[in-house]
């Protein structure tokens, strides 16, 4: 059974030449207790689409069901089943750890000592028992995501939307919020991921959805979508510049492919279609024109390299403006 169903989903903001099309007849799947990410640069239509699954925004067509509830038709039965942790934190930071928490509880309907319970256990389970009672303000900005993200845990969501959950983290704190999510996921909830680092998709997300300008452009596996932009190439870094031109035609002769050449770094590229194969018969060309080779090896595309080849220009760095900002301001 699939946790989210989205169907022809549009969304525009404005009216007239002011008009932004956020969401342009998008369509996806996400299978329960998997992890779905959704890729794509700023102004891709990501964070419109968490809002209206999470019942804060009315698409202008389509549908979209959550547990098979229509998100416009049973807007308080949608909103008992999922749990959301936006770009920007939803804390209070005049409260302590464990007041947000209750707080939390409270607003999703908890009683009051069941409230105080949950927060003793995501206090825990999210290493902050010792700053429970210090001010959120006086946390670091991995402190108040990982509140951010138990907040969006009280009332045992069946379903999590995730905006852009470590934007601003340094390293180890993103990795300690990855073993998290990946915890929940194990547990059975099934989570939707909005995000801009593209190595974080490829550690969390059993798929991967790509979208630009409204669409969802393609979609499969981290290997599925590398496999789609090509096989493996080739790179060779030689000892001297001077050589580049028989190395490329050593390499090129080999590989039986067009060869790109870098001088700055002495280094050429070619698809390897035979892989392993391709390599070797590579290496005995270099030799035999007596060309000394610094580095070689094999390299399969990146996530980088899909969404360059996908959307046509590099990923954005991940910041802390909102990734629907122009629909955001057009819509106020």
């Amino acid at each position: 059974m699939s946790a989210i169903e989205i169907a022809g989903l549009g969304k525009t903001f404005g009216s007239g030449k002011q008009s932004v099309h956020a969401l342009d007849h998008l369509d996806l799947s996400v299978p329960e207790s998997t992890v779905t990410a959704l890729l794509g640069p700023n102004g891709a239509g990501k964070t419109t689409t968490v809002r209206i699954l999470a019942t804060l925004l009315q698409p202008d067509q389509g549908s979209a069901r959550v547990l098979d509830h229509d998100v416009a038709q049973e807007p308080d039965t949608v909103r008992r089943l999922i749990g959301l942790s936006g770009q920007f934190s939803a804390i209070d930071e005049n409260l302590t750890g464990r007041e947000n928490l209750w707080m939390f509880g409270r607003l999703y309907g908890l009683a009051s000592p069941e409230a105080r319970q949950r927060s003793a256990e995501l206090l825990d389970l999210f290493d902050l028992v010792e700053a429970a009672d210090r001010p959120a303000k006086t946390y670091s900005g991995g402190m108040k995501r990982r509140l951010d993200l138990a907040g969006a845990l009280v009332a045992h969501p069946r379903v999590l939307f995730l905006d852009e959950p470590t934007t601003g983290l340094d390293p180890k704190s993103r990795l300690e919020l990855w073993g998290v999510i990946r915890d929940r996921v194990e547990q059975g909830v099934t989570l939707l991921l909005t995000t801009q680092y593209l190595e974080e998709a490829d550690a969390l997300a059993d798929s991967i959805a790509v979208i630009d300008n409204g669409k969802v452009i393609a979609s499969g596996t981290s290997d599925e979508l590398k496999s789609d932009v090509g096989g493996e190439r080739i790179e060779v870094v030689i000892h001297d510049t001077a050589q580049l031109g028989a190395a490329r035609e050593a390499v090129a002769r080999a590989a039986e492919c067009d060869v790109e050449i870098d001088e700055r770094l002495r280094r050429l590229t070619g698809t390897a279609c035979d892989g392993s194969a391709t390599l070797v018969q590579v290496i005995r060309e270099l030799d035999a024109a007596n060309i000394g080779i610094d580095d070689i090896g094999l390299h399969r595309p990146t996530l980088d390299d899909v969404f360059l080849t996908l959307t046509g220009h590099v990923a954005e760095p991940a910041s802390a403006a909102a990734d629907d900002s122009v629909t955001q301001e057009v819509a106020s």
